[in-house]
């Protein structure tokens, strides 16, 4: 019997995708699934998108009285959960129909209780973007502290193993203050197969903002959701830029466009 998978999928006025990324989810061959969606107060016609959806009573679909962020949002979901098996997708991202049949097996196979997966890029449109993107085999603690090499929407863990997780509430990388607690307790093995599709450039995305953005928000990471001190919190965004730097170069693949 196939254990239950809980899927958590914040959401902030992404009504213009995330038809299409609850689409996938039905999609998925793998069928025992909760999908727990988080709307954080959006203001476009998100509601209105997702309601013909909700006749899937696999589909939750829950809003915060006060917009909270993502972090807090991603935690209530997470209380919300009642799967073996906690995967997570944003709701402008896609996944590909095989993506929780094959990682779960995966993870069976293996033994291991933390894991990530291929992706690719696509535009606004969903239009491929030639970039294919992948990890390194095992992720331990020290090489989860050293960047975020998973890619939210490919990553899995078993909870009943690993834990309720819950984190800082901090606006931006808090998906890689996920990962470094669950690396705590167990190393991130990849599976080296693509099985889902990233939004590059979406407005108000991360992947829209500047280098000196993202540096402060590294630090911030470090700082207030890690706790360190502000010499080594500037020393691990320092490493975090380099290996950024790294993973542009090992891990990430891109085709020249026609």
């Amino acid at each position: 019997m196939q254990e239950l998978i809980s899927i958590i999928t914040p959401s902030y006025n992404t009504g213009r995708y995330i038809a299409d990324t609850i689409a996938s989810v039905q999609a998925q061959t793998y069928e025992n699934w909760e999908l727990i969606i988080v709307d954080d107060c959006s203001t476009d016609d998100t509601d209105r998108v997702v309601e013909p959806f909700l006749a899937d009573k696999r589909i939750r679909y829950l809003k915060n009285e006060t917009n909270s962020g993502a972090a807090l949002s991603r935690n209530r979901a997470l209380r919300e959960a009642r799967g073996r098996w906690v995967a997570f997708l944003d709701s402008d991202d896609l996944w590909l129909p095989k993506k929780l049949q094959q990682q779960v097996a995966f993870m069976e196979e293996t033994g291991c209780r933390f894991s990530c997966t291929g992706y690719a890029e696509v535009d606004e449109d969903g239009k491929p973007l030639g970039v294919h993107v992948t990890a390194p085999g095992r992720i331990t603690r020290r090489g989860m502290q050293r960047y975020c090499w998973p890619g939210c929407l490919t990553v899995m863990y078993d909870r009943q193993a690993l834990g309720l997780l819950q984190i800082a509430d901090i606006k931006k990388n808090n998906d890689y203050a996920m990962w470094l607690v669950l690396s705590q307790k167990a190393d991130c093995f990849f599976l080296p197969q693509e099985l889902a599709l990233y939004r590059k450039g979406r407005s108000g995305s991360v992947s829209t903002h500047g280098y000196m953005t993202l540096i402060r928000w590294h630090y911030k990471l470090w700082r207030e959701a890690r706790g360190n001190g502000p010499v080594l919190s500037l020393y691990r965004t320092g490493v975090n830029l380099v290996f950024g730097f790294y993973k542009k170069l090992r891990y990430v693949r891109r085709e020249e466009q026609a």
